[in-house]
């Protein structure tokens, strides 16, 4: 984080200390909780017991804080005793989990008042409060977020806001939201029939119609193709298992909130699966592997569940059913560098294919401190997490390092992008992991004949799921697709009546040459159709008129606008066959 960036995230910390401080004196009895400074902007939870506030209340709170802004001076962080503290926020039972939190951990706990409003906080503040802009800060929205994240607390009211360096920096941002809430994946999808969602049957169910099945097929095929090349083998594994799997895998019960409630069965409980993981190391495991066979890459397109809270769902970006690009690569100690590197190189291939170009790498490592939390193996630790270090280095791949973001298994990287509205999103995944070989009992024969538990095995998503991964490609290409994955290529448009046997033979023979052709022949005027094709996104528009009837050839029309006549029906195919195999 440079300067600029870190001043800005102290002002944004700050502005939730001034949320805090403005709605107490509002709502006085309310609790604050958290109010982290985030990207763009910051945010305040809130206890309001009995009140009800809702988004018209924005504006109230918003005159409050730059009412309350002019009497604050810098804030003074002091360091305190647990009794002191105790006794400061006796009246708030979120401070007092924290400083109890504080305490078991061993932090320092601290305090600061920059105003008469005395908060719980570890630093990271404006030196002064006269610095930030009265004009450059903006409560958004109000939504719902339970305590610590955890659905068996209470849920809060979380009130989000916008801040910036000065006002212009602001209202640019408020332009590029609004600009960007056009090219929301969910609007588009809606718009092109890409897929819908039915509260009947429930919410993060996507549901895919002709045209996303179309896309979605293009993708998974292409993944298929890559796949095959690079050495995978596919499977197909069930929607659910029992019980024992998931307990050996280690998954419950620390997963258990993320999965589905069990099913019970005559012969046992059963579990919706949320990982596919488990069943590919039994496949491992179901024979002898010899040091030849490996690395052995075992691939699959599976359907995953996983139980997100309604309030967390949001159109394909997060659902509840997933279709995920998943593999795993069953290698040696000495294979793992060479493995994560061909991954992180068919990443780039895929993203250089699809036409992605902002986005990093982010390292998660583990703590050795926190050996609730991650599997105590020192060694294979610092081995794992400087072999994925050295390939990035290798690579010159842009990235950060994250401490304590690591599984619980092994470290980790993703690959981080920001969507149309901003926002940092995870896209794909390359997890190490350490811990399965002993849970399952992973073994190979090695080059001497001598069996060897020094299995790895490297969890790999590299288009993430369907679901995220059309989300962002809608976004990238506001819904005008290349042609290989436009789910209507050409569109052939009919003048009048009199042309459409002879536009019926064009699409006929463009389909059984395997382009996606439809044909309009509405009795409407050119002109509606054409716009019609264009709110489609199609690729290329055809018009045939009596004139191309005559002399058998096509007026094409591309996305760009550009119009050519007289073109020969053979040499119009082809062009498009062309471009569909070097998917442009």
């Amino acid at each position: 984080m440079d300067d600029k960036e870190e001043k800005l995230s102290g002002m944004r910390h700050s502005l939730a200390h001034l949320l805090a401080a403005s709605v107490l004196e509002l709502w006085p009895g309310t609790h604050n909780a958290i109010g982290p400074s985030i990207d763009y902007g910051f945010y305040q939870d809130f206890d309001f017991g009995s009140v009800k506030i809702t988004e018209e209340d924005l504006s109230k709170i918003e005159k409050k804080m730059r009412q309350i802004i002019q009497g604050w001076g810098p804030f003074q962080v002091k360091e305190v005793s647990i009794e002191q503290a105790k006794k400061d926020f006796a009246h708030n039972p979120y401070k007092l989990e924290l400083i109890e939190e504080f305490a078991k951990d061993g932090k320092k706990i601290t305090e600061n008042n920059p105003g008469n409003f005395l908060d719980l906080c570890k630093g990271g503040h404006v030196d002064n409060m006269k610095s930030v802009k009265a004009d450059a800060f903006k409560l958004t929205h109000i939504a719902g977020a339970y305590w610590r994240g955890d659905s068996k607390n209470k849920m809060l009211t979380r009130i989000y806001g916008l801040a910036f360096a000065s006002k212009k920096e602001l209202d640019e941002h408020v332009q590029l939201l609004k600009e960007a809430e056009n090219y929301n994946h969910r609007k588009i999808g809606e718009e092109m029939e890409l897929f819908t969602l039915f509260e009947l049957v429930g919410k993060g169910l996507p549901i895919w119609l002709p045209k996303g099945e179309i896309i979605k097929n293009e993708v998974e095929k292409f993944a298929k193709e890559t796949e095959a090349k690079a050495g995978y083998v596919r499977v197909s594994t069930p929607h659910l298992a029992k019980k024992e799997l998931f307990l050996k895998s280690g998954h419950l019960p620390y997963y258990a909130e993320s999965m589905y409630p069990p099913m019970k069965m005559d012969d046992g409980e059963y579990y919706l699966k949320a990982m596919n993981c488990p069943i590919h190391h039994l496949i491992y495991s179901k024979k002898v592997r010899s040091y030849r066979e490996l690395p052995l890459r075992i691939a699959e397109y599976a359907v995953d569940y996983r139980n997100e809270l309604s309030g967390t769902l949001v159109g394909l970006q997060r659902v509840r059913m997933l279709s995920m690009n998943d593999a795993h690569i069953y290698c040696t100690k000495e294979q793992i560098e060479q493995e994560v590197e061909n991954v992180l190189k068919m990443i780039q291939f895929y993203f250089t294919t699809f036409g992605f170009e902002n986005y990093w790498f982010r390292l998660s490592l583990g703590d050795r401190e926190k050996k609730e939390k991650y599997i105590d193996e020192p060694e294979n630790w610092e081995h794992a997490e400087e072999a994925l270090r050295n390939i990035l280095k290798r690579l010159g791949l842009k990235y950060i390092e994250v401490k304590d973001e690591a599984a619980f298994y092994g470290p980790k990287i993703d690959v981080q992008f920001k969507n149309v509205f901003g926002r940092e999103d995870t896209m794909s995944t390359v997890q190490l992991d350490f811990a399965a070989k002993k849970r399952f009992e992973l073994y190979y024969d090695d080059a001497h004949g001598k069996q060897s538990n020094e299995v790895f095995v490297i969890h790999r998503a590299p288009l993430s799921t369907h679901e995220r991964f059309m989300a962002f490609l809608i976004e990238l290409y506001k819904g005008k697709f290349p042609l290989w994955l436009n789910p209507v290529q050409v569109k052939v448009l009919t003048v009048n009546e009199k042309n459409n046997s002879f536009a019926r033979e064009v699409v006929e023979n463009m389909k059984e040459l395997g382009i996606r052709a439809e044909i309009d022949e509405r009795n409407e005027s050119i002109g509606k159709k054409v716009r019609t094709a264009i709110v489609e996104r199609v690729s290329y528009m055809i018009t045939i008129g009596d004139q191309e009837q005559e002399k058998k050839t096509l007026a094409v029309r591309d996305r760009e606008g550009k119009v050519e006549h007289d073109v020969a029906i053979k040499l119009f195919t082809k062009k498009v066959l062309d471009e569909i195999a070097k998917k442009c």
